[in-house]
């Protein structure tokens, strides 16, 4: 099989892209401007075996000169600064300095990839945002049209819609857009996060792609759990009374066949052979795993219980918020997670280290996309294209055109 080569921009701690890496493709550069995230993924290339050859920059994406890869590229991954659209942030969105698409679509005009993936918050649909966000999908549908020199994005915006009207034109500089909603729980990650992707491939590769199916689900995990008990012998544990506010819940699921899907994983499942950490104390196996004291629970801010997947983990602006990013343990009482208990909620490999003190390692972990989704969705993006080259999923006519 040919190498599938990629550009990744904004790569943060490289949770993309080690998964996409994993999935097979090749990065010929990864670019981040923030120097921690950076530091991580140095001191990773010599830890971690799919990072040795991987280039990267520390640069301000508006500097890089796509013409050397122009053509040459699979796959443009991107998970763009997503605070001009989180819940958490001030909802700038296309006002917000931040706001880094415009860079992502200048990748995507100079260097004609064949697929591309994009990751944010779900911020970004909502409807004070959707329809910049539509605006977002049109441009990636028809890249080739530019905006104007001071064009208002609203006016753009019209001419993108009446280019995709009257067809769009040549297939080989235009994209097939979708995109979808992910709760990463659904993909066999131990932690409720919801993310928008957005995956495109170009039209003269006539690549059909369907909606991601769950693989794991909350009902498979209540079944497990209170209906036939294998998740407490998996944890060689004694099986609770159900919570009062599931029961109704777990009757409807024990009167079904046990679901087809795997059941979430847990926050007890990500940690488990981890040891109990030590406040201020590394562990000589487990880098990262430093406990950090004054956790507190407060209303709204009661921390992960250990048998459901984690709450989303999030990067605060002014420190870590203490509810997302604290597990509360059986007898109620919580403590923070360290940073290596959040590298496996996000799924990464314990020898990844992550650079900077434990604030700085959790802002990179709440920022990160889990490597398992990125290598899940990768792996389809790549199956997808191998099908192009073979022509298998490519209909008779845009066949021809590409031809």
């Amino acid at each position: 099989m040919s190498i599938r080569r990629s550009i990744e921009l904004f790569t943060g701690t490289g949770g993309l892209a080690l998964g996409v890496a994993r999935a097979g493709f090749t990065h010929e550069l990864l670019v981040d401007i923030d120097r921690h995230a950076v530091a991580t993924l140095a001191e990773n290339r010599r830890r971690v075996e799919e990072m040795r050859d991987w280039r990267v920059l520390c640069e301000d994406v508006a500097h890089l000169d796509y013409r050397p890869h122009a053509g040459q590229i699979d796959l443009l991954a991107a998970g763009a600064p997503c605070q001009p659209f989180s819940l958490g942030g001030k909802h700038g969105g296309d006002r917000d300095a931040r706001n880094m698409f415009p860079e992502v679509l200048r990748a995507v005009r100079e260097l004609r990839p064949r697929a591309i993936l994009i990751e944010n918050v779900r911020g970004l649909i909502r409807p004070t945002f959707r329809p910049y966000f539509d605006y977002i999908l049109r441009q990636l549908e028809l890249p080739a049209v530019a905006a104007h020199e001071d064009e208002q994005w609203t006016s753009h915006d019209a001419r993108l819609a009446g280019a995709i009207e009257r067809g769009g034109g040549d297939p080989r500089l235009c994209y097939d857009v979708t995109h979808q909603l992910i709760n990463v729980a659904n993909l066999g990650v131990p932690q409720r996060r919801e993310r928008v992707f957005i995956i495109a491939f170009r039209r003269d590769l006539g690549v059909r792609w369907g909606r991601i199916a769950p693989t794991h689900s909350r009902e498979a995990l209540l079944h497990a759990q209170y209906v036939d008990g294998s998740y407490w012998r998996e944890h060689e544990l004694e099986p609770p009374p159900p919570p009062a506010s599931l029961q109704r819940l777990i009757a409807k699921v024990a009167t079904r066949p046990r679901p087809p899907e795997y059941r979430w994983r847990t926050v007890r499942d990500a940690l488990r052979g981890l040891p109990e950490p030590l406040d201020f104390r590394g562990h000589v196996l487990f880098p990262n795993h430093v406990g950090n004291p004054g956790a507190r629970s407060y209303p709204g801010h009661t921390g992960s219980p250990l048998d459901e997947p984690a709450k989303t983990l999030k990067a605060g602006v002014h420190g870590v918020p203490g509810g997302e990013n604290m597990l509360r343990r059986e007898d109620g009482t919580v403590r923070y997670f360290t940073g290596r208990e959040a590298a496996r909620l996000q799924t990464f490999p314990d020898e990844y280290l992550f650079s900077g003190p434990w604030t700085e390692a959790m802002r990179q972990l709440g920022n990160a996309v889990p490597v398992r989704v990125a290598e899940f969705l990768a792996a389809r993006i790549a199956e997808s294209l191998a099908e192009a080259a073979s022509g298998e999923n490519v209909p008779a006519t845009v066949a021809a055109a590409a031809g």
